[in-house]
């Protein structure tokens, strides 16, 4: 009978330890084959993503990042965030708005101008100069779920760490409304109580995003289809107003108001099938 019992306990053990075996075996196969995905991936992504800033042609340092941004529909137009560029620029003096891009020889800088706003949703679509460079996929953000993993490509904290993009990679936490009431009307301020009235979807992502990531595109790891664009400052203020100390959580804006944007300027359904070439110069930094 001992026996008997002991053979069944060994066999039990065996099934058990084969299960988690396998379950481990599967889930490392999942995780590499998503890194395989994003190192294959990556090379497509880069070159539609862009810096965003101004250039001044009697400062120094003549050019200033402020956020990043994303190549769209033609190759020649960049999705950013409304707040990257300065609301005042010395034009009568020559500053401009820039885009910045890393070429094969240095750092590459494009003027550019812009084109339509969204405020509503904290979005910006920009011209720039040049030939068309490839350009991003946006996809249908009513397709993503809570718990699924993207990933966003930008220039964390830029003008320290210069113009190479990093990939990061995010779960998506929750999707919620963009305003959380407040405990007091103290904290009210008139942006809360416009964004109370339309109190829109966003993305809350387990990841942490610098001030040059703002504008950044949020994808799919596998297809390279944007999501949605990376926010902090924006949706930081409507979320976490009442926070002394507001916390490392990142949020993306919904690509389906990036679509309604592109549409609004006639760029919807536009794709771009044009080159990568980098050009026209207007300043080029050998580092």
């Amino acid at each position: 009978m001992m026996l008997a019992i002991l053979e069944n306990t060994m066999r039990t053990k065996l099934s058990t330890g084969l299960i988690s075996t396998a379950l481990y075996i599967s889930l490392s196969g999942f995780s590499l084959f998503a890194q395989a995905d994003i190192v294959e991936l990556l090379p497509r992504i880069k070159p539609a993503i862009a810096g965003v800033g101004t250039l001044h042609p009697l400062r120094n340092p003549r050019i200033r990042l402020s956020g990043t941004g994303f190549v769209v529909a033609d190759g020649r137009h960049v999705i950013t965030n409304a707040h990257v560029p300065p609301p005042l620029m010395e034009v009568e003096k020559g500053e401009s708005i820039a885009v910045f891009l890393r070429g094969p020889e240095g750092l590459i800088v494009r003027k550019a101008e812009k084109v339509a706003s969204d405020p509503d949703h904290d979005l910006l679509l920009l011209k720039m100069e040049g030939d068309p460079l490839p350009a991003l996929k946006i996809a249908d953000s009513d397709r993503v779920r809570e718990g699924q993993l993207y990933y966003f490509t930008g220039y964390p904290i830029g003008a320290v760490l210069g113009l190479h993009p990093a990939t990061h990679r995010a779960g998506l936490a929750a999707i919620a409304p963009i305003y959380s009431p407040t405990p007091g009307t103290q904290s009210l301020t008139a942006k809360l109580i416009k964004r109370a009235d339309d109190p829109f979807l966003m993305f809350q992502l387990d990841a942490t995003a610098y001030p040059g990531n703002s504008g950044s595109p949020l994808y799919d790891g596998e297809t390279g289809e944007v999501v949605g664009v990376i926010n902090s400052v924006f949706v930081k203020g409507a979320k976490e107003n009442v926070l002394r100390d507001p916390s490392g959580i990142t949020y993306a804006i919904p690509a389906q108001y990036v679509s309604a944007l592109l549409e609004k300027s006639g760029l919807g359904g536009i794709k771009n099938e044009g080159a990568s070439r980098l050009s026209p110069v207007i300043l080029r930094n050998r580092r």
